[in-house]
């Protein structure tokens, strides 16, 4: 392992301290790890490449979006249980590893060259809920995280979510269908 893209993907995700399981928050970051390991991108790259390509020159960048949607996902799942909790059981280690995870996929998807950004070939074959899915089972994350990752995006929606997914893919689309709108 690089000791130097562990402390860069801690650097990117203070929200990692959030999670109360060390071991948990230590799989989440080695998903992390690993795919940089195997990207053209590197991690300072998140702070300047779009978050998405479904959005012409999209204006917000991928780290802008991504702690978003980790804040509203942490924010939105306490509210959920401060008044909802009596009925309704959320697992908050799973909403905040969850939507850390998301896009991991995104850094096999997307590749850079030169100074652009586009579509890797696997990405046209293998869009990131899969391949962020399969990055985190390398690394041991546990299945409930690993639904939020794979049922996050649209493809979620041919499955049944957990309270967790669907916390996940609301906050994640809550940060992405207004830039949408907003080009079409």
């Amino acid at each position: 392992m690089s000791d130097t893209l562990h402390g860069a993907v801690e650097e990117l995700w203070p929200e990692l301290a959030w999670i109360e399981s060390t071991s948990l928050r230590e799989q989440v970051t080695m998903t992390w790890v690993k795919a940089f390991e195997r990207s053209t991108l590197d991690p300072a790259d998140l702070h300047e490449i779009p978050f998405t390509l479904l959005v012409p020159d999209c204006p917000a960048t991928f780290m802008e979006h991504k702690r978003c949607v980790v804040h509203i996902a942490k924010a939105g799942a306490e509210a959920m249980q401060r008044f909802l909790g009596r009925a309704l059981t959320i697992d908050l280690d799973t909403v905040i590893a969850g939507a850390i995870l998301a896009d991991v996929g995104k850094l096999l998807e997307y590749e850079k060259v030169g100074d652009q950004v586009r579509q890797s070939t696997r990405g046209k074959h293998l869009r990131h809920p899969f391949t962020g899915v399969a990055l985190a089972l390398e690394c041991g994350v546990p299945d409930a995280v690993c639904h939020c990752i794979a049922a996050h995006a649209a493809e979620g929606d041919l499955v049944k979510r957990s309270t967790e997914a669907f916390i996940v893919h609301h906050a994640d689309f809550m940060s992405f269908l207004p830039f949408k709108n907003l080009s079409g």
